[in-house]
Formats: structure tokens, C-alpha cells, sequence
């Protein structure tokens, strides 16, 4: 398997994902702005996307995927079949009662997550009645995250790929054609969610038949693999935990400060995990199946071999990403949002978490390559352990960004990035320290060609994106074709440079496990 082709696909199919997310936000900043509506929905849509990555993406895929790819490897197809029967069953109680939870309890969510609503009820009503009907996403795409381990284990890794992408159509449609037919018309966002999270289900269910790995409906204590998977999830899931509990926390200082501080960040974070999606996604997405048969055959230089070539890769297409968005945080934002109700001020101040958010891409991505490197191990407790000291990190930063130097929601979203980069720094020291990691030769000449296309890179967009108050004060589609061709000027120079210096895209092709 060619994972450079693997990655192409992967990289894609995010690519329209996160193209017709944009379309939907900007949709939704059209038609809501940046006031309570808005506010409301993306709490409402926020929680059970953290339960998601908590159960599903997170510690779930973390526990699982390792196993399941070893059973692959070694055991028969009847074994792999029965062990993941035994898990998925387990798996939907959990989640069924989480659902359940999450709709009886919704008021005590709120209120313990965005406690800033309880001064306005109206806002705070609205939010509840969101979260009820955005409860039962949960349990649709963890099941969906299920069905991505076994896929993805299996090379068919375009399956899951294209899942978001019917995610951002079911939401693009709620926002045209639904809203119209409630009292808050935001009301049809949340049950947009609703039905993209039955959709993506549905999607994969005949790709998991035609392999022979559709789960069944049987419940068995005594799975030997399913309690290997359980007792994964355990340090998994307080991992996974205490990033989310850092996003959490950020979402209850956002809530005191001005309205329209949690869409700023909302909107500024959509634009950060353009990249973050089209590559770190991607990267984690293939790594971890891969690293995990390699460890399964006690591929040792081989396992080192894969994490050296992703985290060229990281360098190589990351800095080039955080150096755009820092540079042209407000063309990108004028460009993309500032319609309707969303604002010349809401530009401003979305820009300013932006370029907080582009200081720590590198680290934000270099983690989804890093981490799988002990994930495939099956050693889940030395990244937990790291997680812990990097939201210590988070929350003193947040003091000091917020109340000493107050930076307001800028803050939040500083921290956020730079505690990505003292996780990523912290593992990489790691997984050199226990031999797991060697570089290989290179690194030198490497970093230097790269800091000259960055420069170019650099100077190309300084000197092409004029003054932003020309981006707030043109029309929309001056402002697209001039975006246009400073996005395609950039990247053109960027890659230039890089291939006028030895640069060539075969040097990164790189052969997977099978």
C-alpha cells in the first residue's frame, strides 16, 4: 500500500469536507451572525462533539484500532469478527445510556458548561432544547468512528474519508431549506446534526458487509479482546479527557467575556482545522493502522522509518499553513464570513484567536503523528501522563494571557496552541529518549531549504495582500479573486523554491504495512 497515495486520498476527500464546511458556516454566519442564536447552537453541537472525540475518535479509536489491527494480523478472520462483535455491543449500551444522559440532564450540561447563559434564560432555553435534539449524535457517530477502526485497518480508508462530507451536505441543507419551518430557525441546525449522524452510519454499513466485518448484536464477558480494548480505554479515555477538559474550561471563560467571543473562536478554530483536518486528520488517520501491524511484526526500523516520514511531511505542508493564516488572518476571515450579520468588527476579532491559533498549528498537528507512535504500542499511559502537565500548561497560560496581559479570547486560543507545542515537544523527547524514534539523515539540510520557501512564502503574501482595511471595505467578489490569486501566488512560490532546491514529491513516497 502506497501510503503517500493513501494520504493523497484521504487529504481529498477532507478537502471537500472541509469546503463545504466552510459553505455551511458561511451559511450560518449569513443568516445568524455572531449573537445569541449562534452562540447557543455551537454550544448545543460543541458537547456532543466533545463526547465524541471522548468515546469515538479519541479513546475508543485509541484502545482499539491497536488490537484490532493485531488480531488482523495474527488471528483469523472468525476470531477478529467475533472479538469485534463483542466490542461494538458493549460499545452501543455505553453510548445509549450516554444518550440518555445527555438529553434528562441537558439544563445541568449547560449549566455546568457555559454557566455565563444563565444570566439570559432565553439563551439558556434555546441551548437546552439544542442539546436535546444533538444528544443522539453521539451515539451515530461513535458508531461511525467503529466502523472508520475496522475500515481504515482494512486500507479502505476513502470509506470514512467521504463520511464528513455527507455530515457538511445534511447541514448545508438544513440551513437552506429547513430553518424556515421553525420558530427559531436555528432549531433546524440541531436536527441537521440528527440526520447527518443516521446518513453517516448508513453510508458505511455495505463497506463493512462486502469485507465481512458488519457487527452483530452479541454480548460476551469473557472476550479476551474485548477486555484488552475495555482496559485501554480506561487511561484512553482520562487521556482524551483532559484535552477536552481544556477545551471545556476555554468555553466557560468565553461564555463571561463579550458576546460573540465563543463564535469568534468558533470561527476562528473552523479555519485552523482547515489545515489541521486536511493533514493531521489524514496522517493519524493512516498511521495508526499502519504502525500498529508494523509493531505487530516487530518491525522496529520500519515503525521508526514511518514516524520520520510523517513528521517531514508535517514540517513540510504545516509551517507553511500557520505562516498563511497568521499573515492573512482577516482577507481569509473578510473573505470567507463577513456577509450578512457577520461583521467588519467580527473580522477584527476573529482574526486575533486566528493568529493565536497559527502559532501552535505545527504542534497541534505533529501530535496527531507523534501520539500514534506510542498508541500503536498499546502504551496509552505515557501520552495521558503528558496530557496532564499540558493542561496544567493551558491553564496557567490562560491566567496569564487572560488576566495579566488581557488578551481576552485571543488568549484562549494562545494557549491552546502553544500547549500544543509543549505536547508535541514532550513526546518527541519521549519516543527519542525510549529509542522508539531515531531520525533519520537529513534533518540539517532540510530545515534550512525549508526556511528559505518559507521566506518566499512569506514575503510573497506580505507584499500581495495590500492593507486590511482594503479587504473589509470591498465587495465580496473583489475580495474572492484577490484571495484567489494571493492563495495560488503563495503556494505556487512556496513549492518552487522547494523544487528548485531538490524537493521531489517521489522522495516522499513511502510503502505501509499491508
Amino acid at each position: 500500500m502506497n501510503l503517500l497515495k493513501a494520504l493523497a486520498t484521504v487529504s481529498s476527500l477532507t478537502l471537500v469536507s472541509r469546503i463545504l464546511a466552510f459553505v455551511r458556516d458561511i451559511l450560518i454566519a449569513r443568516i445568524f451572525g455572531a449573537g445569541m442564536a449562534n452562540d447557543a447552537y455551537i454550544i448545543a453541537t460543541r458537547l456532543p462533539n466533545l463526547l465524541r472525540r471522548l468515546f469515538a475518535e479519541g479513546a475508543f479509536s485509541q484502545a482499539f484500532v491497536p488490537i484490532f489491527g493485531e488480531y488482523h494480523k495474527r488471528k483469523g478472520h472468525d476470531e477478529t469478527k467475533l472479538m469485534v462483535d463483542h466490542v461494538v455491543t458493549l460499545l452501543a449500551i455505553v453510548l445509549f445510556i450516554v444518550t440518555l444522559i445527555g438529553i434528562i440532564a441537558a439544563p445541568l450540561i449547560i449549566y455546568l458548561t457555559a454557566p455565563g447563559f444563565i444570566k439570559d434564560p432565553a439563551k439558556f432555553d434555546l441551548t437546552v432544547q439544542m442539546l436535546r435534539i444533538t444528544s443522539p449524535y453521539i451515539f451515530f457517530i461513535s458508531m461511525v468512528a467503529v466502523a472508520a477502526g475496522i475500515l481504515n485497518t482494512y486500507n479502505k480508508f476513502w470509506v470514512p474519508a467521504f463520511a464528513p462530507v455527507l455530515l457538511n451536505i445534511c447541514l448545508i441543507g438544513g440551513a437552506l431549506w429547513l430553518t424556515p419551518y421553525f420558530e427559531h430557525p436555528i432549531i433546524a441546525m440541531a436536527w441537521a446534526w440528527f440526520v447527518a449522524g443516521f446518513v453517516q452510519l448508513a453510508f458505511q454499513i455495505p463497506f463493512l458487509k462486502k469485507i465481512g466485518m458488519l457487527p452483530s448484536l452479541r454480548f460476551n464477558l469473557k472476550d479476551e479482546g474485548m477486555w484488552r480494548v475495555v482496559k485501554q480505554m480506561g487511561p484512553a479515555l482520562f487521556g482524551v479527557s483532559i484535552a477536552q477538559i481544556s477545551l471545556i474550561i476555554n468555553t466557560v471563560f468565553a461564555s463571561f467575556m463579550l458576546v460573540g467571543s465563543v463564535t469568534w473562536l468558533y470561527y476562528a478554530d473552523r479555519l485552523m482545522e482547515f489545515p489541521a483536518g486536511l493533514l493531521g486528520a489524514a496522517l493519524g488517520t493512516i498511521l495508526l493502522p499502519s504502525l500498529s501491524k508494523l509493531h505487530a511484526t516487530n518491525s522496529t526500523v520500519e515503525y521508526s522509518k514511518l514516524l520520520d516520514w510523517g513528521l517531514r511531511l508535517v514540517c513540510m505542508l504545516t509551517l507553511p499553513a500557520a505562516l498563511a493564516l497568521g499573515l492573512i488572518a482577516v482577507p481569509l476571515l473578510a473573505t470567507f464570513f463577513q456577509y450578512g450579520a457577520f461583521h467588519d468588527t467580527d473580522v477584527q476579532k476573529t482574526s486575533y484567536a486566528l493568529i493565536g491559533y497559527s502559532v501552535g498549528l505545527i504542534g497541534i498537528i505533529a501530535v496527531k503523528v507523534l501520539a500514534p507512535g506510542f498508541y500503536a504500542r498499546q502504551d496509552i499511559k505515557t501520552p495521558v501522563k503528558i496530557g496532564i502537565a499540558t493542561l496544567i500548561a493551558t491553564q496557567l497560560m490562560n491566567l496569564l494571557f487572560i488576566f495579566v496581559l488581557d488578551l481576552g479570547h485571543a488568549g484562549l486560543a494562545l494557549s491552546i496552541g502553544l500547549a500544543a507545542c509543549f505536547n508535541s515537544a514532550i513526546l518527541f523527547y519521549f519516543l527519542r529518549k525510549r529509542g522508539i524514534y531515531q531520525p533519520e539523515p537529513g534533518w540539517g539540510k532540510f530545515s534550512l531549504k525549508l526556511c528559505a520557501a518559507l521566506l518566499a512564502l512569506g514575503l510573497t503574501l506580505w507584499f500581495g495582500m495590500g492593507t486590511e482595511q482594503q479587504w473589509l471595505n470591498t465587495s465580496g467578489w473583489s475580495r474572492i479573486i484577490h484571495l484567489s490569486w494571493l492563495v495560488v501566488a503563495g503556494v505556487a512560490v512556496y513549492f518552487a523554491v522547494l523544487f528548485a532546491l531538490g524537493f521531489r514529491m517521489k522522495d516522499f513516497a513511502k510503502r505501509g504495512a499491508n
